[in-house]
């Protein structure tokens, strides 16, 4: 079952946060991932949320999804994005509704 990491971001320094954006990309597909959502125009419909900017990866499985967010590979980038922005992030589960 597919599992998502469901990100919100926010940098006051979009410039070196390009660097970020490559260096995961490439970590993500080397653990069988893969952009969901990438920014892109938001309108918040219920609540009192203000997110900044969204991304949704989806991972083949919760385990991989945790095996990547542990990695060495992807440790560096982690850093630098720690460095230059705020991120709320959690992974979920997929979820499949069986038959009745």
């Amino acid at each position: 079952m597919s599992a998502y990491i469901i990100v919100n971001v926010d940098t006051t320094h979009p410039k070196e946060y390009e660097r970020y954006k490559e260096m995961a990309q490439e970590t993500v597909a080397r653990y069988g991932g893969r952009y969901i959502v990438r920014g892109g125009t938001m309108q918040v419909l219920e609540g009192s949320w203000n997110p900044t900017r969204i991304v949704v990866l989806e991972f083949p499985s919760y385990e991989r999804a945790v095996e990547w967010w542990h990695s060495t590979e992807y440790g560096p980038a982690k850093a630098l994005r720690q460095r230059l922005s705020t991120t709320d992030m959690i992974l979920v589960d997929g979820y499949l509704p069986t038959s009745s």
